[in-house]
């Protein structure tokens, strides 16, 4: 069998709603489901010497497992037949979800969890492992059960390639069609004539550049409609500011697929801005897929 799906739960209806999906993940894969459930004190808090913490040694195990029996109801209702594991590790839930995404075909995450504060739009767990976690990472939020074809997030990257790569197989998978969509201006990076030279953006002729945006877009898709000749796709090019135009075609999307990393990315970030709007604000859930490592 695959390497399985792996959800994060906390007993939160964020995490719980991750859970259904990615029973339905695990179940299109044909793979099984594991259910992990991280808790314990991080041991910089602990005193010196002391024993490892269980949640056993405070009475927490039959709350947890409570937890964890609710997360296998919501997951056989989603997908009913999958095998379905469930883990119960000692350790921040960060620490711990990094280390099993190692071992996964996915990692499906809640956009918040019960550590979350008002306000706040996206949990810290979500965005710390769409930037060090391992393989792609899905973070449920935006509309119920929602439809439409994969949206691809094109940047032309080197760093993207996995992305396109992991969408053309998302759709495949689904049955359903993919919009490549890459966004372009006048301030994006093809704009400019030399490093460092703003000016150069200002003045650059926007129908050279949109020629040459058109050319980036079915360089990067071109290859693979070969490879995925059963997959629909629809190339779209829209001169628009990028996070509100990704943001908004997510409205009708049911999955949307971004490379951790843009080609507008600074050395030693880990997380590019698109990436990190649309885990805030997308309609739809979203997977963000590291490049090579």
């Amino acid at each position: 069998m695959s390497d399985p799906v792996i959800v994060g739960v906390d007993g939160s209806e964020s995490s719980l709603a991750a859970v259904g999906v990615a029973a339905r993940e695990a179940r299109l894969r044909g793979t099984s489901l594991r259910v992990v459930h991280a808790m314990g004190r991080p041991s910089a808090h602990l005193p010196a010497g002391a024993a490892p913490w269980s949640p056993a040694d405070h009475g927490l195990e039959p709350m947890v497992h409570g937890q964890l029996a609710l997360a296998e109801e919501r997951a056989h209702a989603a997908a009913p037949g999958i095998g379905i594991t469930r883990s119960v590790v000692t350790g921040d839930a960060i620490e711990v979800l990094e280390i099993e995404s190692r071992s996964a075909a996915l990692t499906v995450v809640g956009s918040r969890g019960l550590t979350g504060f008002s306000g706040l739009l996206l949990g810290s767990t979500a965005v710390h492992l769409a930037a060090h976690g391992h393989g792609p990472l899905m973070v449920v939020r935006g509309r119920p059960e929602p439809d439409g074809p994969v949206l691809l997030a094109v940047d032309g990257s080197p760093a993207g390639e996995r992305a396109v790569e992991f969408a053309f197989a998302e759709a495949a998978l689904r049955g359903a069609p993919l919009v490549a969509l890459h966004v372009w201006n006048t301030w994006s990076e093809g704009a400019y004539k030399a490093p460092l030279d703003p000016l150069a953006a200002m003045v650059a002729n926007a129908d050279q550049l949109r020629e040459a945006e058109q050319r980036l877009l079915d360089r990067t898709v071109a290859a693979w409609q070969e490879i995925y000749p059963q997959v629909t796709v629809e190339r779209r090019l829209v001169r628009s500011r990028i996070r509100n135009a990704l943001i908004d075609a997510s409205k009708e999307a049911r999955l949307v697929v971004v490379g951790a990393r843009g080609s507008g990315g600074f050395t030693g970030l880990l997380l590019g801005s698109v990436s990190q709007a649309l885990l805030h604000h997308a309609h739809c859930p979203v997977t963000v897929v590291r490049g090579k490592e």
